[in-house]
């Protein structure tokens, strides 16, 4: 019985590997085109991210089941089934993550005047950056048991928010000066859209970081109002 529930939890823990790595995949490879100043996806790099997306929805239901099969088959106890359950938090998180990365870029696309992002890309590509580093903090804090890891990141989500914020003044700025392009409203409106897509992969890291002190602790601290 233990020998089995061993490897159903590594089984799932391999599963886990894979789909992190994955998502970190699309990060990277969102996080090098807006990098790059290009302000259009390429068909390759689009639908190398589409198809990246399909396979992330199919290993997180895998995953889920195989997290539920193993509790309900073993029963594990103590810190294996908070490592189960933050696993299960965390690969939501994950599928979320990889949704946002798929919704940037089709805001992306949306944007009928390039010059819009080009001139404010910098901002988008700090963002990015710091959202997927957040992400692999996260990560490593709950696959290493690093619960410094897990508070830098939770601490580090109001950086992206002030990213928004800025992205936004200028914006707005810039809009008042072109009330009557509609395609550049239209553009402004799109590159909100992306932002908030950017600051929400940021959050979910956070949420990684969560539970990863949870499978660390046993300690939940989603609703705490101070981290030390």
């Amino acid at each position: 019985m233990t020998v089995r529930k061993d490897e159903a939890i590594n089984s799932i823990m391999s599963d886990f590997e894979a789909f992190a790595n994955l998502v970190l995949h699309q990060l990277d490879l969102l996080e090098n085109f807006v990098s790059s100043g290009e302000s259009k996806f390429s068909e390759t790099l689009s639908k190398e991210l589409n198809e990246n997306e399909k396979k992330l929805d199919k290993l997180e239901m895998k995953i889920s089941d195989k997290i539920i099969n193993t509790i309900t088959l073993f029963q594990p106890v103590g810190s294996e089934i908070r490592k189960l359950f933050a696993c299960y938090r965390i690969i939501i998180s994950l599928e979320r993550i990889g949704d946002m990365v798929i919704n940037v870029q089709e805001f992306l696309d949306k944007i009928k005047t390039p010059k819009v992002y080009l001139e404010l890309s910098e901002v988008v590509a700090s963002m990015v950056a710091q959202s997927a580093n957040m992400v692999n903090k996260a990560l490593l804090a709950f696959t290493t048991d690093d619960r410094d890891y897990a508070i830098w990141t939770i601490k580090n989500d109001s950086e992206v928010d002030d990213l928004n914020r800025k992205m936004l003044k200028k914006a707005i700025k810039r809009s008042t000066q072109t009330e009557e392009d509609k395609e550049l409203l239209t553009s402004f409106i799109n590159m909100n859209g992306m932002l908030t897509s950017i600051e929400r992969i940021a959050d979910q890291a956070t949420n990684i970081a969560e539970a990863a002190i949870y499978s660390i602790e046993g300690k939940d601290i989603r609703h705490a109002k101070k981290l030390d």
